[in-house]
């Protein structure tokens, strides 16, 4: 393991299922930021940087953005397939947009909207209101523009937007009164405030994922369902009914590995087929804590880490899906100050040849910061 990054300032990455890492495995992203420990306000920046492996880890700035949070970044991320662009959000005015940007010309164009979710062809994206997200889930939104439906339950006019990456053109598919007037017959949605989040195209970009949340008034927490959709918010699936979703993947374009509460074996991780009711656990007397989830390239190997424990390590690791063998990358010390909006999970990440991993962790004594593995040894 080494550093990839180092202080006075802080550096990370953000979620674990984009793409950090470019085709090659060479080049990887991160933000950089002077503060923690605060909620970003609308005029804070995050600079944004490219490393270079192979160059005695070189930072390369690329930018900056002021739509960003903690937990996710400006959803920095390489466009799928390509070696020379990256795509991040970015505020301007009165609404969220984003950036598709060439790291070798500089060149860049701007689309009229934000991105999260992306199709592996590079074609389409899909995205939530992150101002709504802002409000009800801090640490995931983007200060700087008020939900004007902050009074409304499950506004008609807010949701899930389809966004062509050619043409800008982007339009709400999923509306929030939609998925709140499907029955759910495991919680009483009466009175209760929606929000969508957490939205992951399928490879084969015939699908998407998004979590649908809600909180009553005078609630301690949220609950949450799981559903699948077509790209144009047709064809609604509620994968997974039973209230506790949280980190997900898909393994391939018909199945879902995810962390979420079941009749069968409560709260543990499910390989969940889309479209169906079959479901099946995984790695129950092993992944026995929620935590970051993928797959390796070669399927063989979940890459998978932990929240702080008692001793407030987080434990990132590897779990060989035929065997049950579960290979720990380290522990990890999370001082106390990392903590609800403004914790630093590891949110291990994945290089394309399947041979690095990548974390976020505060551990070092000089803030958040990157931390490279090389796993090819085991993984390989």
């Amino acid at each position: 393991m080494r550093a990839l990054t180092h202080g006075p300032k802080f550096h990370w990455f953000g979620y674990y299922d984009k793409l950090e890492f470019d085709p090659t495995s060479r080049y990887i992203l991160g933000m950089e930021v002077d503060f923690q420990h605060r909620t970003p306000a609308p005029d804070d920046r995050v600079r944004l940087g490219m490393i270079d492996l192979e160059s005695g880890d070189k930072w390369t700035g690329l930018g900056s953005s002021c739509a960003w949070s903690w937990q996710q970044g400006c959803m920095l991320q390489w466009l799928p397939g390509s070696r020379t662009e990256v795509i991040y959000n970015d505020r301007q005015g009165d609404r969220f947009v984003s950036h598709i940007l060439d790291v070798r010309s500089g060149k860049r164009r701007s689309l009229p909207a934000p991105v999260y979710g992306i199709s592996p062809d590079a074609r389409w994206a899909v995205f939530p209101d992150f101002r709504r997200i802002h409000d009800t889930r801090p640490g995931y939104g983007y200060a700087g523009i008020p939900d004007p439906n902050k009074q409304v339950d499950a506004p008609d006019d807010a949701g899930i937007w389809h966004l062509d990456l050619g043409t800008g053109k982007h339009e709400l598919i999923v509306p929030l009164s939609k998925a709140a007037g499907i029955p759910n017959e495991h919680d009483d949605m009466k009175g209760a405030k929606h929000w969508f989040n957490h939205l992951l195209v399928a490879p084969d970009a015939k699908r998407f994922i998004f979590l649908h949340r809600w909180q009553r008034p005078g609630q301690a927490s949220f609950m949450t369902r799981m559903f699948t959709s077509g790209p144009d918010g047709t064809d609604l699936y509620v994968v997974d009914p039973y209230g506790f979703t949280s980190h997900f993947i898909w393994r391939d374009s018909r199945h879902i590995l995810a962390w979420a509460r079941h009749p069968s074996h409560g709260d543990k991780f499910y390989l969940y087929e889309d479209r169906t009711d079959k479901v099946e656990v995984v790695g129950p007397d092993v992944m026995t804590v929620n935590g970051h989830c993928t797959y390796l390239p070669n399927k063989r190997w979940i890459l998978n880490d932990t929240y702080p424990d008692a001793a407030r390590n987080q434990n990132p690791y590897l779990y060989e899906v035929r065997t049950g063998r579960r290979v720990p990358l380290g522990h990890f010390h999370s001082p106390p100050e990392y903590d609800g909006e403004f914790r630093c999970d590891t949110h291990p990440r994945f290089s394309p040849d399947g041979r690095k991993v990548v974390i976020d962790s505060p551990h070092g004594g000089n803030g958040r910061q990157m931390y490279l593995f090389d796993v090819g040894a085991i993984a390989g």
